[in-house]
Order: structure tokens, then sequence, then C-alpha cells
């Protein structure tokens, strides 16, 4: 709009103005001449000045947070009252009606609501006190443990709480009953990840089904008693042969252990992906490969031999190993000490398992560096063909080298390691990031081609997921995305791989779709634990009930193709027959009966019949089929009955026609008369039982569908 062009409400402003001035000069009272300033004033703005001041104060108090944390003062909660009485109906309605018209944030509100209904999940009807015991238990069933960091403000709550109640006799901080503002302030700061595994939204929703199965495969692969322990390194050989321990955590945290999961061992080969990635994370991967390459070798893992431009042929193996050690001292960190150096990784290790055990045996590491000419020649043979970096100490490379391979751990710390490598980098129990997911795909990459030893190609093929053994008994799997796993065993096999670590993950692919190539959505008989349980029933409920409505045959002939049951219900006991009735498609009702067999009579929960809902809606056409294919159907039936009692008679009447010929008891297949009166014994022969056998079989062979 040009300036100074005068517009219609411009004009009409400026009428309306003098208008009023005119008024006010009349001698009109104050009170209405400041109402039609505010007349004008809202005709030029939509409201008055007093009107905005109110209403940005009234949001700024409406903005305001909630206190939802606990509030300590004197060493007291400002809100706990121990001998508090559950609230009336009349106090509970208050309250309520008061939360319903307060306005909070929806973050907040949505907070709310889940602690109350998390209280009414556990809280008893009797006393209207929750029990901590039950709510932990129930957490622990989602796979969250009361030792995991990321509860740790709960658990530091619930001990506060239990202090301030001057330790009540015979209960622990962990089995108090609280009533539920006290609740509702213990569990606020980590009410999104309990809420999150309450509402089995984990990438593993039903962990307790998941955790059956995995408890079924533990016990078969602990029948397992072949292998041998490795005799090479002395501290090795001193393990028990019959440990077997099993642990598993999710990216999302989820754990599961059992067996003799805190047994330490020491990482020997499970070391070379981790500090393989600490390179990769420093010096990046064209630097670190212009050392080792990334081929399998197809030999032995401790093999004097390199490949074609002189390098080790992959880190996974002793020789690639140690030069990736060497990477560490000379380029990495090369103004550390030996000490600094292996402080220093082992902290890389610690961050990856989120504070679990991380230690350090210096039995094994003596007695590996004691036996260790092999690695020794391999170092020697590397340096003469100029592979390390300059200024390496060959004798420091191979200490550091032998002390990775002697950190000791456990299992409950290597899965957690095994996780951060299926989550990105990023410990999902503490959530802190370790590495680029860069770096983990290339970890995982090598992992997944050499990380077997000679055993890698049959292992890629029969599991197909990113793995490293180690001669301790160790194996780590790593299903990316998904968790990570950590199987100990210390008997091997002839390739130095535990021998029910391998089974296990034979029979964890073979029950699951965890296989890197299995079809995830026409793979119908191995378990999708990342669904929900009823996930993939109810979708198939759905699309078939979907395409009898619509009327799509060629839909419901590739359901019948891919062997779904054609005769599944929904809730409402409704079938896909019913749905094709109603909708009036007749073709699809004559494919469900004539080539899909469906009974043409089942019932919904109403009682009604498919025949029933075509009436209703007066498709007369379906109706009429429907009822000829019932009294063909009845007709059939009957045929069938009479049909078997004739032939039984005139079996018997050729027999007795013939009993003539030969009056034996013995070549007689019939019962032989008893005085004459006519009555028959009633235990009939061997022959009238294979007679009347083969008959009943014939019928049955004709009432088969597609016969």
């Amino acid at each position: 709009m040009l300036k100074g062009v005068p517009t219609l409400a411009g004009r009409n402003l400026r009428l309306l103005t003098v208008h009023h001035r005119a008024k006010a000069s009349a001698a009109e009272p104050a009170e209405q001449l400041d109402q039609e300033t505010d007349l004008l004033k809202r005709a030029k703005f939509g409201h008055t000045g007093k009107q905005l001041q109110q209403k940005i104060s009234t949001e700024k108090k409406l903005r305001a947070p909630p206190l939802l944390n606990l509030v300590f003062a004197n060493r007291k909660l400002s809100f706990y009252d121990p001998s508090s009485t559950p609230k009336t109906k009349e106090d509970n309605a208050k309250l309520n009606q008061r939360r319903h018209y307060s306005m909070r944030p929806h973050r907040e509100q949505e907070q709310r609501n889940a602690e109350d209904v998390l209280f009414d999940m556990f809280a008893s009807e009797e006393t209207g006190l929750i029990s901590m015991g039950k709510f932990l238990a129930g957490l622990k069933t989602t796979g969250i443990r009361r030792s995991d960091p990321r509860v740790r403000e709960l658990m530091d709550n619930l001990k506060k709480v239990h202090k301030l109640n001057n330790y009540e006799t015979g209960s622990s901080a962990e089995t108090q009953h609280l009533n539920r503002e006290t609740f509702k302030a213990v569990v606020a700061p980590n009410i999104v990840l309990i809420a999150k595994a309450f509402r089995q939204q984990f990438v593993i929703p039903d962990f307790t089904s998941f955790v059956k199965d995995i408890e079924d495969i533990y016990h078969r692969c602990k029948t397992n008693t072949l292998g041998k322990l490795a005799d090479y390194i002395p501290q090795l050989a001193r393990y028990n042969p019959d440990s077997w321990g099993l642990s598993i955590c999710t990216i999302d945290g989820q754990r599961f252990s059992m067996g003799d999961v805190e047994v330490p061992f020491t990482l020997q080969s499970c070391s070379k992906p981790l500090t393989y990635a600490i390179a990769l994370e420093k010096l990046g991967p064209k630097v670190v490969h212009s050392y080792v390459g990334q081929e399998p070798s197809g030999r032995n893992f401790n093999e004097l031999v390199l490949d074609q431009n002189k390098k080790p042929h992959n880190p996974m193996i002793n020789a690639g190993a140690i030069l990736t050690c060497s990477l560490m001292n000379a380029l990495v960190k090369p103004d550390m000490t030996s000490a600094e150096i292996f402080d220093y990784t082992m902290s890389w290790f610690k961050r990856l398992s989120g504070g679990e055990y991380i230690g350090f045996n210096n039995a094994v590491f003596l007695s590996e560096r004691e036996a260790a000419d092999r690695n020794y020649a391999l170092g020697f043979y590397m340096r003469e063909n100029k592979c390390f970096p300059k200024r390496t100490n060959l004798k420091e490379v191979m200490d550091f080298y032998f002390q990775c391979c002697s950190m000791e751990t456990n299992c409950e710390a290597m899965s957690v390691i095994a996780a951060s490598l299926a989550n990105g980098g990023i410990c999902p129990t503490t959530e802190e990031k370790v590495f680029r997911p860069e770096v983990i795909r290339d970890v995982l990459s090598i992992m997944h081609s050499c990380g077997t030893y000679d055993y890698s190609g049959q292992f890629a093929f029969k599991v197909g997921l990113p793995a490293k053994s180690g001669v301790s008994g160790g194996m780590m799997l790593v299903i990316p995305n998904v968790m990570g796993i950590f199987a100990w065993s210390p008997p091997l096999d002839h390739l130095g791989n535990t021998v029910r670590g391998l089974q296990f993950c034979e029979e964890l692919v073979s029950m699951f779709n965890f296989h890197r190539y299995d079809n995830l959505k026409h793979l119908s008989n191995k378990k999708d634990p990342r669904k929900h349980r009823y996930e993939t029933k109810g979708l198939s409920i759905v699309n078939l009930l979907f395409s009898a409505a619509s009327g799509d045959v060629t839909a419901l002939r590739r359901h019948r193709l891919s062997g779904m049951d054609i005769t599944l219900a929904d809730y409402d006991g409704r079938t896909a027959l019913h749905l094709a009735a109603s909708e009036g498609h007749l073709e699809c009702v004559k494919f469900l009966l004539e080539q899909c067999h469906v009974p043409h009579n089942p019932k919904d929960r109403w009682g009604n019949l498919p025949v029933d809902e075509a009436e209703n809606f007066g498709h007369t056409h379906v109706v009429e089929f429907l009822r000829s294919w019932a009294e063909k159907a009845d007709l059939s039936s009957e045929e069938c009955k009479t049909e078997a009692v004739t032939s039984t008679t005139q079996a018997d009447e050729e027999i007795c026609s013939t009993s003539d010929l030969d009056t034996s008891p013995a070549a007689s297949p019939i019962p032989t008369p008893v005085g004459g009166s006519g009555r028959s014994s009633p235990v009939p022969s061997d022959a009238g039982s294979t007679a009347s056998a083969g008959s009943a079989s014939s019928i049955d062979d004709k009432t088969k569908p597609g016969l």
C-alpha cells in the first residue's frame, strides 16, 4: 500500500474519532468517555493495553514449573509423612479436580500420568501403598536392573526415604512401602526410562519370552562336552572345563545373565577389535590400513605370513594386532610411557563397559610372555619387512600386546562392550558416546569376515553376524542395532573357538531371524523378538479381513499360497467369510468355500452366521449361494454316513453268502452265531477290522480337500 494514500478503514476511523470527540465535548460522563476510548483502541488493535498486560501476567503464572523433584529441608522431605494414611474419596476427587484444571506443560502432564499409572499398577488395594520390592521386580522383568546407572537417582532416593523413616525395622530401602506422593517424587528423575520400560518400547518389547528361549538354548549347549582347554599358555589350562556363562545386553540396556557370568577370565583375542577401534578413532581408516590389510588370511591366526603388499592381512590375527599396538605406541600417544599407554587403553575399555569390571591378570601376562616364541617371531618378521612405523620399540610393543590380551574381565562387562558396538559406539547403560559410528562400522565389518580365525567363512555363512573369539573361551557376538552377547566356555575346538559358544550362536540364529540376510517379511519359521507378541498375527488377521472386505480375490489367493490360516478371526469372532458376505463379494465367498474349504457356518460373538450377514445387508445373490452350499454340505454329510453303513452291510452279506463254501471258524471273517439264535459275538475278527479300516480310509481320502 502506497504511503499517504487514504484508505476506507482509515477514513472510517477518523470519522469515528471525530464523532466521539463531539460527544465528549458535549459534557458526557468521564466513565463513558473511557469506554469510548477503549472502543477506539479495540477497533484499531483488537484489544486494550490493560487486557494485554493481564493476559501476559496470567501466562507467566501458568508457566511456573511445578515442584516435581525431591525437596529436602533440614534433612527431611517436605512432602513425606510416614504416618500418612490413604486419602478418602472426597480428597481424591478434589485432588483430581485440581489436577484437571491445572495448566501444566504437555511433557510434565504426561510424566504425572505415567507416575499415577505406575502407582495404580503396583499399589495394594488394602493399604493404598506401593511395595517398592514388587515394583523393582516388575522393572527387572523388562530387563532393567537395580544396578543400572540410569536408575541411580531412584535407588538413592529410596535410601534417603528409608533413612528419614528412621530405618524401619524389618525392611530395607528396596522393600519399603510408599504412598502416592512419595513414590512420584522418588521415581520422577527416571520416569522417562521407567515409563518406556513398562510400555514395552524397548528394542525387545517382550523381554520375558525372549529370555525363556535363551534359557532353553543355554541348557542345550551346557550338555556339550566336546573340545579341550588351550594348553600352549599354562595359565589358560587351569580353567574349569565345565564353566559356562552367558550374558546379554541390548542397545536399550536390557540385561540378562545366566551361568558363570562373574568368573574372571582374560580377554586374549577379544581385545583385538577394541584396540583396532581406538586406532581408527584416533588415526582414521586411511592411516591404519596403510599399515594393516582388510582381507581374511586363509591361514592360521599365528602363521608367519604377510599379504602381497607386505602387510598383515587384517587386525584380527596376531600379526595385525601386534601392528595395531605399534600404532597405538608410535602414533596415537607417542609421548606416553608404557605404563601410561596401558592405563589409557584400559580407560577406553572401561568406558565401553559402562564402568563394569575390567582388570589385569599379571600371572597370565607373565605366562603368555614366556610362551611367546611365535609372536616374537611375527614381530621380527614384520620388522624385517619394514611393517612398523618409525621409532617403534619392538619390546615395548610386544609387552603392550601381551598386556592387552591379559586384561581380565567377565561376561557381564563384555556383554555391555558388545552392546556398545551394536549401538554405534554409545554405551547403552551410561549413554556415553565412546566411538564414532563410522569406526564401529569398520570394526564390525572386519569382525564379520575375520573374527573367528579359520572358521570365519563358515561362521559368516551359518550365523551371519560380527563376532570375535578368544583362546580363553570367550565369544563376543554383535547383533547390530539390537544387542550384544558374550558367551564364555573354556573348551575349544581345533581352530581355537569355544565349542559351546559356537553352538549357542548357531542355535540362536536358527531360532531368531538375526542373520544379516534373513528376510524379515516373509520368513515365517523364525521368531522376531523385535516385534510385539501378537503384532505378527494381528497384522495377518487385519490383512486377511481387509482383503475379504474389499473383495480382493487376488490378495486372498496370495494369503492362501503363503500358508496363512484362512480361518483366522478377529476379536469379535468375525472371519473373512463374514466380511465377504456382509459386503456382497460373491467371488470372494466362492473362493473361500470352494478353494480354501473354510467352514460355511462360523459364528461371531453375537451368534451371526455369514448367511445372516449377507441377508442383513440385502445381498440376495450371496444368500442364495450360501444356502445352496449349506444344503449340499448337509446332504454330503448324510450320504457319507449312509454309505459307510451300506458298504458295511453289503460286505457282511457277501461274506455270509460265501461262508457256505468255507464254514471253518478260522476262515470266516464274521462273528460265529451262538446257539443258532442269530446273535453274533460282539468281538469282531482281525480281517473284519482290516476291511472296515480300509473302507474308512477310502472315505477319508474322498473328503480330503484338494484330492
